[in-house]
């Protein structure tokens, strides 16, 4: 399969992304919320605590991280039902809550985290290709928020992150390999390919497809190296957002009257 480089529709060079954004504290309950963009396509990423954990890993000493996926109704073009409603979760979303959870585990030592549980919840606002990976890049940095929130309880010692976490679509369209696909190019892509990278160089996960005809080694090998670029400028945004104080207020330690109680003033 031949690579071509010329432009594509929106400007990008082949190996370009979206712009990305990401935005902490998008909303104020949780210990961890972002509102990460890329292009037109927006996820809100929630990281939610709670003190122990399921029954089947009560006594262990170890924690636990889940993930749910859902798009909202108008999220496309056309309304879709409400899955809830509906009362049966689609293959699709228990599929992707699934991949964002197991990419996040690899994120965090749980023997670290104590017997706490972190419930990730990626709910895409609007949907415009490349959601799933929107949505692990996004609640990496809404759970790297909520282990902070932890430390600021008292709840874990130490910093139970072992690196971050960012995702990517990469595929191949009219013969070329080109990163952080639109929908407008994923839906003719005659390869599809999601790639969960870590920080240090590694990958958690590969999901790739060939929409049409097979795809040789070589090309493999350029879509791994493409997502893996992107990956990295990802990284690099990650950093950046977190680099800001936390974005709202931490809970005191027990035992630790905080600034401004009745306690305090005595």
């Amino acid at each position: 399969m031949s690579i071509s480089t010329s432009g594509r529709a929106d400007g990008r060079a082949d190996g370009d992304l979206r712009d990305v954004t990401i935005t902490r504290g998008f909303t104020s309950h949780p210990a961890g919320s972002v509102l990460v963009t890329f292009g037109q396509t927006r996820v809100m990423c929630t990281a939610s605590v709670t003190e122990g954990v399921p029954r089947w890993r009560k006594g262990s000493g170890l924690g636990w991280l889940t993930a749910e996926y859902a798009m909202l109704p108008a999220a496309t073009h056309e309304r879709s039902g409400r899955e809830s409603v509906r009362g049966k979760v689609g293959g699709r979303t228990h599929e992707i809550s699934r991949l964002v959870g197991r990419s996040l585990r690899a994120a965090i030592d749980l023997s670290a985290l104590g017997e706490n549980t972190i419930a990730l919840d990626c709910d895409v606002l609007q949907a415009d290709g490349g959601t799933r990976t929107a949505a692990i890049t996004g609640a990496y940095v809404a759970l790297a928020d909520a282990v902070t929130w932890l430390q600021s309880k008292g709840a874990v010692a130490g910093n139970p992150l072992t690196g971050a976490i960012a995702a990517v679509s990469v595929g191949v369209v009219d013969g070329r390999v080109l990163c952080d696909l639109p929908y407008e190019e994923d839906s003719r892509a005659e390869v599809d390919m999601n790639v969960v990278c870590q920080s240090e160089g590694k990958l958690i996960e590969v999901q790739g497809t060939a929409e049409g005809a097979a795809f040789g080694r070589d090309t493999l090998d350029a879509m791994l190296d493409s997502a893996q670029a992107g990956c990295e400028k990802l990284f690099e945004l990650q950093r950046q957002a977190l680099g800001a104080p936390y974005p709202g207020e931490l809970p005191t330690p027990p035992g630790v009257t905080a600034p401004g109680s009745s306690s305090a003033r005595r």
